[in-house]
């Protein structure tokens, strides 16, 4: 609704002014017209008024009608002036003329008021509010210290379960992720991240501890990341072992010997070390005879108990005792080791040579046997590489192996353990015998860098296999099937230093006609089942050619599309053909199989299912072996794999206005070939468009008008030639999902008559100016125990960007929780919904200026309660309930006004109370956010005191603020002596957000310090100051004493003006 004033008046400023009030949301309504500050400004009357200050004022509305006949309410509701109702006149009512209205109070006061409310009109963001977070603890935490929020340290017991919540405010509602660093690369937790509010890690371990982030965003600002480091708290059973010097190894046992008793233990905290021969503590520099020292360099936590020139008293049990001092109720550890005169550490003898050769199949049994030790020494068996064999049988000291295979082959080791001096360990080498791969090479005459067999050079030919052990193979050479003896011209070499080890070599000297032959290497393990392998060789001078390498014509590049099979060629001549070796010319990486060199018998590299990524330059080249041993061949060939293209969007959802013109565009990012061959446009599978483009990597379409014949699934397919992707739009104008805001402070209200509760829904649009104006909402919800969901319809009008709606739920059933679904309607129909539960709370209580004080009087006192997380609780009683035996000369003997029957609340300090002892005492939760203001809400708290007794320890009240996690910050404090009478005590305090006050007794020296509290006040506004109180102070969140202005100082300003203004 807006107002202006008459055309033609010449006071064109004030169109201006009226039209920005009416973005301060001014509509119809029915009853008097309002300001922010609740006094009338204009009202309907009965006759028109001509002549306020030379102009009359017209009501106009929207859509620039004079002719209504309705009246308007405009109320100011959360700082924002909204729309109550709007009712047609009574008929016996007296009416202006249609469309007109008067101006009730003088215009200087009203601009004045106007200005001053400016601030809650220009709210462009609404009660959208960037991401807020902070980390709150529950679970079994040891201890959490919030005394230093930039180093929050959360310290738990290693096994016990661990819970982290991410505290949330802000709107739209932020989503929270987790990520942890500092801490073991093992843990798999910090190589993800959690999407949720709450972090929780069942049976945590050490590896585990380190810093946690959480990060909750809401896309608004910046996001809101807070820490905290996890301490896991662990005590591990201590190990003690035994040494004596080196001087006295020699030594047949450890009497009149120096002896080293090490104890080592992996704790968090660092532990406590208590040494004891047998139930006898053992100090450091106890006797002569006696040291305890903790080393350098050493591996975790030690101390070392050092025994100097053994003496018949010192053959004992000792034991090594470690405690880190109860801290998360970890008890203490301890292992004991008995010291005598036989204490001897352990010494091993194998009954099998250290290196062991053996037939696939057989059986094979290895002994450790115990020659000394004392205590009885622990064997353990292990095998490198890998783990024992499957078939491995351990008993004691004995390994049994059945049926070994090759791939049991590895070193064997037994460790003998007692605590005394050091491990014995013996290693048995156990070699399968195996032989596999035989290959020969034929070597020109190397000194004249020949590549060719010529008559009258040297040629030697050599043959080699892979075996174990290597060094066992026998080699048998044969010419024309006739074994080769040695002789002028003949030599042969059993291992040729100038090839791999375990090469066997036939030189040939000065190639003759009789030398030109079938030449046959023969490898064998004698007197084994091990089968031979050979391999022939034929010489001859016409017959022996160098291999030539090339790429057949058309097939250096290879071009497949992506998922078939490729082929790439190499052509091999030459006698003997060696094998072709493939490899990767233009990339650090291995071929496709994984291994970095593939050997082909033809040539050819067979690829099958081809990926983008193994397009590039695979190079070709002859092998040194079966074949001449001279310089490779070598040839490269390009694969070029085409794909399909790449497109952006994949899947979008485009909302409009019904009526808009809107352009789709789809991209192509990557492909092969590089370019849109072809870009089809489909609308519900109905051909829209097909062809060519004008753009290689972008496709357009454009839509005239968004309406019911437009709007649908959009599908533009991009062709390359070699495949098609899609670019899917989905083009509606269906309205966004709203947004709940779980801000809304104290939402519950009891209904007590029904036993039942309501709750206040409120919620934003998001998006509301992206499509159709929201005419209205569908409420559905429902008992989370049931399926049947009742509806509501709420009307609605057109909002700004973060304007909060909302609607009250009533008749919820008290401690049940409901699943709330709420979807916007447009003209275009419903939108999408979006869900939200709602769980039963028990309201907060919050402090006005008619709360009455607490006396304690109620055994419910109040709403109180007691600190969980302190060492005693307070406790209530009066002059009649006081124990008859309670200490003298301290605590009250009445309440505060003085009657028996009046009760308080008071700290007990006699035993078991030890001195820092503190009790905590929590009032209720008071609400701080109902007013929105840029000001912190002043409170009074007011209260009175009793601290008599020589031990009076110490009284502290401090604000818990509970806006974002929990703050705890010290207000007041009082300690020592006060005088046998009750004072009072007043401090005014302004918390940020909702808030307890804490009440702390502290217990002092003795048990002469009872303390009491009573008539306990909290008020909203600042304390009055009283001549006969103690004196207060005005307390922000951090505790220091401050002036406090008032929280509207520029309105207060705006209304003495006005007040001036009026009585001018």
């Amino acid at each position: 609704m807006y107002l202006y004033p008459n055309k033609g008046h010449p006071w064109n400023t004030q169109k201006a002014i009226w039209s920005w009030w009416s973005r301060c949301k001014i509509g119809p309504g029915a009853g008097v017209g309002t300001n922010l500050l609740g006094r009338s400004i204009f009202r309907c009357c009965n006759r028109r008024i001509d002549n306020l200050k030379s102009t009359s004022w017209n009501w106009v509305d929207n859509w620039g009608n004079r002719d209504t006949d309705y009246s308007w309410t405009i109320q100011n509701r959360s700082g924002v002036p909204r729309i109550l109702t709007e009712e047609p006149l009574s008929p016996k009512a007296p009416t202006c003329p249609k469309g007109y209205a008067k101006l009730e109070l003088n215009m200087e006061l009203f601009w004045i008021l106007l200005f001053s409310a400016l601030h809650y009109c220009v709210k462009g963001q609404g009660v959208y509010a960037p991401a807020n977070a902070q980390i709150a603890h529950s679970g079994q935490a040891c201890v959490v210290k919030d005394d230093n929020i930039s180093e929050r340290v959360y310290t738990i017991r290693e096994g016990d379960t661990m819970v982290l919540q991410c505290l949330v405010k802000g709107h739209p509602r932020p989503v929270v992720r987790w990520t942890k660093t500092a801490g073991s690369a093992s843990d798999k937790f910090q190589e993800t991240s959690m999407f949720n509010e709450s972090l929780r890690i069942e049976k945590i371990q050490r590896t585990q501890g380190g810093r946690y982030y959480c990060k909750a965003d809401n896309g608004i600002g910046v996001p809101a990341i807070k820490s905290i480091r996890v301490d896991v708290q662990y005590l591990d059973k201590p190990n003690l072992t035994v040494h004596q010097t080196i001087s006295d190894v020699r030594g047949s046992y450890y009497q009149e010997k120096t002896v080293f008793l090490r104890c080592t233990v992996n704790s968090n905290p660092p532990a406590r070390f208590i040494w004891k021969r047998d139930s006898e503590v053992i100090t450091h520099n106890q006797d002569n005879g006696v040291d305890i020292y903790e080393p350098l360099y050493t591996q975790g936590e030690t101390k070392v108990l050092k025994l100097k020139n053994l003496r018949p008293q010192d053959f004992a049990n000792y034991t090594c005792q470690v405690s880190v001092r109860n801290v998360c109720n970890i008890p203490d550890k301890s292992v004991t080791f008995q010291l005598t005169n036989t204490t001897s550490p352990p010494s091993l003898k194998l009954s099998v040579n250290e290196t062991l050769v053996v037939n696939p199949g057989e059986n094979v049994t290895i002994s450790c046997l115990v020659i000394t030790g004392e205590p009885t020494p622990t064997i353990s068996w292990t095998h490198y590489p890998g783990p024992m064999p499957p078939l491995a049988r351990i008993q004691g000291g004995t390994t049994t192996l059945w049926n070994v295979q090759v791939q049991d082959s590895g070193y064997y080791n037994c460790t003998a353990v007692n605590n005394v001096g050091n491990p014995a360990k013996k290693t048995v080498n156990l070699i399968v015998r195996d032989m596999r791969n035989i290959t020969f090479q034929i070597t020109p005459d190397s000194n004249k860098d020949s590549e060719t067999i010529e008559m009258e050079k040297d040629v030697k030919l050599s043959c080699h296999v892979d075996a174990q052990p290597q060094d066992r193979v026998n080699y048998t050479w044969y010419k024309n099937g006739m074994p080769v003896r040695t002789s002028s011209s003949l030599v042969i070499i059993r291992n040729d230093l100038d090839l791999a080890p375990g090469t066997s070599s036939l030189e040939i000297l000065d190639l003759k006609f009789t030398d030109l032959a079938t030449y046959k290497c023969v490898a064998s393990f004698p007197g084994t089942p091990i089968p031979k392998l050979q391999i022939e060789m034929n010489v001859t001078d016409k017959s022996v050619k160098p291999p030539t390498l090339t790429i057949p014509r058309g097939r250096g590049i290879i071009t497949v599309r992506e998922g078939s099979r490729a082929e790439l060629q190499c052509d091999l001549t030459g006698n003997p053909r060696p094998p072709v070796l493939w490899s990767r010319a233009d990339k650090e990486l291995p071929m496709p199989n994984g291994e970095w060199i593939v050997e082909t018998k033809d040539g050819r590299l067979r690829l099958e299912n081809v990926t983008r990524d193994m397009t590039g330059t695979y190079r070709c080249q002859t092998a040194r072996y079966n074949g001449l041993n001279i310089k490779p061949r070598e040839a490269t060939v390009q694969l070029n794999v085409q794909y399909a293209p790449i497109v952006d969007p994949q899947f979008t959802d485009k909302r409009f206005k019904t009526g808009t013109s809107a352009t789709l565009r789809c991209s192509l990012l990557k492909g092969n070939p590089q370019a849109i061959a072809t870009a089809t446009w489909r609308l519900n599978n109905r051909l829209v468009r097909s062809g060519q483009t004008d753009s290689k990597d972008v496709s357009e379409l454009k839509i005239e008008a968004v309406n019911q014949d437009t709007i649908g699934t959009y599908e533009c397919m991009i062709s390359n030639d070699v495949g098609s992707s899609s670019c899917i739009f989905y083009v509606s104008a269906r309205a966004y999902s709203p947004e709940f805001y779980y801000d809304t402070p104290n939402p519950i209200r009891v209904q007590k008559e029904k036993n039942a509760y309501s709750f206040l829904l409120q919620w934003t649009q998001k998006d509301a100016y992206a499509v159709d104006p929201v005419i209205g909402y569908k409420l559905d919800f429902r008992q989370l125990k049931y399926q049947t969901s009742i509806s509501k319809q709420i009307s609605s009008t057109l909002n700004r960007k973060g304007d909060l709606m909302e609607y009250t739920l009533d008749g919820l059933k008290i401690n049940e929780s409901y699943e709330v679904r709420l979807t916007p309607i447009t003209n275009y129909g419903a939108g999408d919904p979006t869900t939200r539960l709602i769980h039963y709370i028990e309201p907060y209580n919050y402090p006005g200026p008619t709360d009455r004080t607490c006396g304690f009087e109620d055994e419910k006192i109040c709403g109180f309660s007691q600190d969980s997380s302190d060492n005693f609780d307070w406790t209530r009683q009066n002059a009649l309930t006081q124990n008859p035996k309670r200490s003298p000369n301290t605590g009250p003997t009445k309440d505060r006004s003085g009657s028996s029957e009046g009760y308080y609340m008071y700290i007990e300090a006699s035993r078991p109370r030890m001195q820092g002892d503190k009790a905590r005492l929590l009032s209720p939760l008071y609400n701080n956010t109902g007013v929105r203001t840029s000001f912190k809400n002043t409170y009074c708290v007011s209260f009175y005191y009793h601290m008599f007794g020589k031990h009076i320890g110490s009284l502290n009240v401090l604000v818990r603020v509970k806006n974002i996690g929990v703050l705890d910050t010290q207000v007041w404090t009082l300690s020592g002596n006060q005088g046998p009478w009750w004072q009072q005590a007043n401090v005014t305090i302004s918390p940020s957000g909702s808030f307890q006050v804490v009440f702390e007794g502290v217990r002092g020296n003795g048990y002469e310090g009872d303390i009491a509290i009573d008539d306990v006040t909290i008020m909203l506004g600042k304390c009055k100051p009283d001549t006969n109180a103690s004196p207060y102070t005005d307390v922000m969140l951090n505790g220091s004493a401050t002036i406090h202005f008032l929280p509207h100082s520029h309105m207060f300003f705006a209304v003495v003006i006005s007040m001036i203004l009026l009585i001018r």
